[in-house]
C-alpha cells in the first residue's frame, strides 16, 4: 500500500505530464483554428460574391461554379479540411481534458482546461 507522500508525488507527477501535454497540442491547435478561419472567411467572401452576381441566376449550378473558381476552391478546400477532421484538431485540448475529468470524476477529482488538478473534498460517509 503507497502512503500520502507517494500518492502526492504520483498525482504531482500525473499533473505535470497532464498540463505538459496539454500545452504541447496548444501551438497546433492555434494554427488549425487559423486555418479554419482562414478557409471560413474566404468560403463566405466566395459565396457572397457568388449569391450577388446577377449572371449566377442565369446559367446553370456548374457553370456558375466554373465561372466562381475562388468560391468552388475555397467550398472544396473546406468540405476537405472537416473531412480530414479539422473540426476535432481545433478542440483537442478541451477533449483531452473532458476524457480526463469523466476518468478523474471517479477519483473524486477533475482538472481545467489546462490539465491542473482539482482534488474535491471526500463525500461524507454516514
Amino acid at each position: 500500500m503507497m502512503n500520502s507522500l507517494e500518492q502526492a508525488e504520483d498525482l504531482k507527477a500525473f499533473e505535470r505530464r497532464l498540463t505538459e501535454y496539454i500545452s504541447c497540442l496548444q501551438p497546433a491547435t492555434g494554427r488549425w483554428r487559423m486555418i479554419l478561419i482562414v478557409v471560413s472567411v474566404c468560403t463566405a467572401t466566395g459565396a457572397w460574391n457568388w449569391l450577388i452576381d446577377p449572371e449566377t441566376q442565369k446559367v446553370s449550378f456548374f457553370t456558375s461554379l466554373w465561372n466562381h473558381p475562388f468560391f468552388t476552391i475555397s467550398c472544396i478546400t473546406l468540405i476537405g479540411l472537416f473531412f480530414a477532421g479539422i473540426h476535432k484538431r481545433v478542440v483537442a485540448p478541451s477533449i483531452i481534458a473532458a476524457r480526463c475529468r469523466t476518468v478523474l470524476a471517479e477519483y473524486n477529482m477533475s482538472c481545467d482546461d489546462t490539465g491542473k488538478l482539482i482534488l474535491k473534498p471526500r463525500p461524507h460517509v454516514q
